[in-house]
């Protein structure tokens, strides 16, 4: 499904504050594939999901997706085969726009488009239907401006919008770690259901190493911009978190620092 060759990315290329954050990334992502990525500090974690999604153009390298080249095709265009939740709960919706407004956005998104902005009874029928999934009874609320919302229902509703048209791959960036715990929980556990339920192929950043552990068909363990470990079957379900931080020491020669991580 993604195939990810030689990919490298530096920021402030020519300064002193010069600094190559992915280093000659190989990734093969296959289809249905549900990968964790977890790393120390700077690591490259999340620059790798905006490389796939387009926010960043790569230094060099190469990106396809679904046998199509996509290393410089611009953010909006892969937006119809590619879905993104952030770790910002805020970012992803419109809060002056009601729940329904938010989700035809989505909706529409691979559609082609007319002049009538009106949504259609059947359009709303769509919307309540998914919504239940989230069990929050937001498809009571389609009228409700998305500002009003919880953090934990607001960034349910942008992973149902990041959804709504089975994306080819979805990305999701530590996207429960501005929430509180058990909200936190919830809309993993959710995340968890619609990426099976819709065999979607997604790959989930995430700074709580047990969380990494618990979800998905695969681990990957990223160091200074560089994949350390890619962990799957057996060896991932019999993993702990102590037996992980030791398959990272002795892969990188280093302890593991990452405060979020360690204190998660």
């Amino acid at each position: 499904m993604l195939e990810i060759k030689n990919l490298n990315k530096s920021f402030n290329v020519g300064t002193v504050n010069e600094k190559h954050v992915i280093n000659d990334i190989s990734l093969t992502v296959n289809d249905g594939d549900f990968i964790t990525i977890i790393g120390s500090n700077g690591a490259g974690k999340s620059t790798l999901l905006n490389l796939i999604a387009g926010t960043y153009m790569p230094d060099s390298g190469k990106i396809v997706l679904d046998g199509k080249n996509i290393t410089f095709s611009s953010e909006i265009k892969r937006a119809k085969d590619i879905g993104h939740v952030f770790q910002d709960p805020m970012m992803g919706t419109a809060a002056d726009m009601w729940i329904e407004e938010n989700l035809a956005l989505a909706y529409r998104r691979t559609k082609k488009r007319s002049l009538s902005w009106g949504i259609s009874n059947k359009e709303r029928e769509i919307y309540k239907k998914e919504l239940s999934r989230l069990g929050l009874g937001l498809e009571n609320s389609l009228n409700k401006k998305i500002g009003l919302l919880s953090g934990g229902q607001r960034q349910a509703v942008t992973l149902l919008m990041a959804t709504l048209q089975k994306p080819k791959v979805l990305l999701l960036d530590e996207h429960t770690a501005a929430l509180d715990p058990k909200t936190a929980a919830a809309v993993l556990t959710l995340s968890d259901q619609i990426i099976r339920e819709d065999n979607l192929t997604a790959m989930m950043v995430t700074h709580n190493m047990q969380n990494a552990i618990d979800y998905g068909n695969r681990l990957i363990m990223m160091h200074a911009g560089r994949i350390i470990l890619d962990l799957s079957g057996e060896e991932k379900k019999n993993l702990t978190v102590e037996m992980l931080l030791r398959q990272f020491e002795k892969a990188s020669g280093e302890e593991f620092v990452n405060d979020r991580a360690l204190l998660s």
